[in-house]
């Protein structure tokens, strides 16, 4: 079955979502969603945080079914290719410890694994935070506001460093990860996301 449609899938080997699927997946609208936040230096997503990619994204995320991450990974490479080209490493966003043993795993990495670059475990998560999904906009960057720190001996120092997850928001969460590592040396920071949330009607510039 597939994990965004629930149909029958005709090829279950090839993995757990159909070809209708992802080519229902449209591309990113850059005009119609959230600025990248000031920390980071470039940004790019596979398309917004609707419709077929966002089942995808929470099939992954909340069904259990890591296989997505490889193929979502794959369209990531493709839309991101100026984002990861240069760069020395990725570096998953990271969840508390508390609830990445609730879920098993943690998405962010499971993506970061199949993007082709040297993965780096730079970053910690520092405190446990209130879902960023649950809070209005403006309270996100206090939420995240030093939730993130750089683990001792973690090679930072000059590298060019690409922040991977499966939803930017607001980019609150992104930014405050870009400033720990840019604290710690980082001579830059990118980021690569499955998804942008589209901006809503409430926030879009007249």
């Amino acid at each position: 079955m597939c994990a965004s449609c629930r149909e029958v899938l005709d090829h279950p080997t090839r993995g757990a979502v159909c070809e209708a699927c992802w080519a229902g997946v449209d591309a990113i609208a850059p005009a119609g969603v959230h600025p990248l936040p000031p920390g980071i230096r470039a940004a790019a997503a596979v398309g917004p945080y609707e419709a077929r990619l966002r089942d995808i994204i929470q099939a992954l995320k909340y069904d259990r079914r890591p296989s997505i991450a490889r193929h979502l990974a794959a369209r990531m490479r493709v839309a991101g290719a100026a984002v990861l080209a240069g760069a020395d490493a990725v570096v998953a966003v990271p969840l508390h410890r508390s609830r990445e043993r609730a879920r098993g795993f943690n998405q962010a990495r499971a993506l970061a694994e199949h993007l082709g670059l040297p993965l780096s475990d730079a970053l910690a998560r520092t405190r446990k935070t209130g879902t960023q999904a649950d809070l209005p906009a403006d309270r996100r960057h206090a939420n995240v506001r030093g939730a993130f720190a750089v683990r001792r001996a973690s090679r930072i120092g000059g590298r060019i460093l690409v922040l991977v997850d499966d939803v930017s928001t607001t980019g609150a969460t992104l930014n405050a990860c870009a400033a720990a590592l840019v604290e710690a040396g980082a001579a830059e920071v990118r980021a690569l996301t499955a998804a942008r949330a589209p901006l809503r009607a409430n926030e879009r510039r007249e």
